[in-house]
C-alpha cells in the first residue's frame, strides 16, 4: 500500500457511505431517531439530562436535541446555539406529535413501514459496530505507524520552486527570453508581460511536486539548475519561460498538522478491513446479473485508495500550468 500525506485522506475506503452522519431528508432523519427506542432500552437519566419539553405527557429531554442535532447535521450547523436548540426542540416536538398521528392511522402496520424499519434498524447496527471497530484501531501506536511511513516517502520526493512567465505566443516567449539573456530581471518582466493570474508576484508559483503541473511544464522545470531560465515551453495554456529558484526534498509536515487525518485514514481501514473479512465468510448471491467468480464479487478491493500528495504549506495559489 502506498502511502503519503494528502491535504485530506481518502474517503473511499468503504464501499459506500457507510458513516454518513445522517439519513437524507427530515423523514429519514424521523425515523432513525424513532428506531433508537426500538433497539435498546431506555438509557438511566442523569442529572445533567433535564426535560426540555413534554407533548402530551412524553418527554423530550437534553439528550434527546444532542442525538437530534447529530442525525440532522449540516441542516443545523450553521446555526447559532439559541436558534439551533429551538429548531432541533421545535423537530423533536413535531415529529413526536406526527408518529402519533402516525401511529393512529396505523402506518407502522403498512409493509413500506416495515421494510424502511428494517432497513434503518441494520443501518443504525451497521453503524454502531464500524464506529467502534474504527475507535479501536486509532491507537498510539498505529498513528505513529501511519505517520513515519507517509512521512518517508514524502521526503523521498523532490519539489522546485519556480518562477514563470506565460505569453500567448511563440514570438513573446522568445522575445521575452532575449531580454532575460540581456539581463533583465526576471521577476520584474513576469509584473509586465505574463498573462499569468499571479503575475504580480513576479510568476512565483512556490514549491510544487511533478505531478502538479502539466508534463511539459513538469519536463523541463525538473531539468533546470537553480538560478537557470529555460527556453519557450509550450503547454495547453500557451508559452511559458521559467526560471528554478530552488529545489529540494519535500518536508512532511508536523505530525499535530495532520493528526486528525491520520485517525481518520485508521478509522475508515479498519472499517473497510472488517467489511472485507466479514464478506470473506458470508454467503453471498446475486441474483441481479449473469454469475460473476463468486471470490471477485464477495470480495471488494481491500486496498484503501492512494491518498493526493499535499499541498505545499508555502503554495503561492493555483498556477496556470497546474493540472
Amino acid at each position: 500500500m502506498t502511502i503519503s500525506f494528502p491535504a485530506r485522506f481518502s474517503r473511499r475506503c468503504l464501499p459506500g457511505p457507510v458513516l454518513a452522519p445522517a439519513l437524507k431528508g427530515v423523514l429519514g432523519g424521523m425515523l432513525a431517531l424513532a428506531m433508537i427506542g426500538v433497539l435498546a432500552p431506555a438509557p438511566l437519566r442523569a442529572a445533567d439530562d433535564p426535560v426540555l419539553a413534554k407533548v402530551n405527557g412524553l418527554e423530550i429531554r437534553k439528550s434527546d436535541v444532542a442525538l437530534a442535532e447529530e442525525e440532522l447535521g449540516p441542516n443545523v450547523s450553521q446555526m447559532d446555539p439559541a436558534n439551533k436548540t429551538d429548531t432541533l426542540l421545535s423537530f423533536l416536538i413535531n415529529m413526536k406529535i406526527v408518529a402519533k398521528a402516525a401511529e393512529d392511522k396505523k402506518v407502522g402496520d403498512t409493509e413500506e413501514f416495515k421494510r424502511r424499519m428494517v432497513f434503518a434498524r441494520d443501518r443504525l447496527l451497521m453503524e454502531s459496530l464500524l464506529t467502534n471497530e474504527g475507535k479501536a484501531a486509532v491507537t498510539d501506536d498505529a498513528m505513529k505507524k501511519v505517520y513515519e511511513e507517509a512521512s518517508k516517502q514524502i521526503t523521498s520526493e523532490q519539489e522546485v520552486h519556480a518562477r514563470h512567465i506565460l505569453l500567448e505566443t511563440e514570438e513573446e516567449a522568445k522575445a521575452v527570453k532575449a531580454e532575460l539573456d540581456k539581463g533583465a530581471d526576471f521577476a520584474e518582466l513576469a509584473k509586465k508581460k505574463s498573462k499569468e493570474p499571479g503575475a504580480s508576484d513576479g510568476g512565483d508559483l512556490g514549491f510544487f511536486t511533478k505531478e502538479q503541473m502539466v508534463p511539459e511544464f513538469s519536463a523541463v522545470a525538473f531539468k533546470l539548475e537553480p538560478g537557470k531560465i529555460s527556453d519557450p515551453v509550450k503547454s495547453q495554456f500557451g508559452w511559458h519561460i521559467i526560471k528554478v529558484e530552488e529545489k529540494r526534498n519535500r518536508k512532511a509536515p508536523e505530525f499535530d498538522q495532520v493528526k486528525g487525518q491520520v485517525e481518520g485514514y485508521i478509522s475508515r481501514k479498519a472499517q473497510n478491513d472488517y467489511i472485507n473479512k466479514l464478506r470473506e465468510t458470508a454467503k453471498i448471491e446475486r441474483l441481479d446479473a449473469p454469475k460473476t467468480d463468486a471470490k471477485a464479487d464477495a470480495k471488494p478491493d481491500s486496498k484503501p485508495d492512494a491518498k493526493p500528495d499535499a499541498k505545499p504549506a508555502d503554495d503561492h495559489g493555483a498556477a496556470p500550468a497546474k493540472k
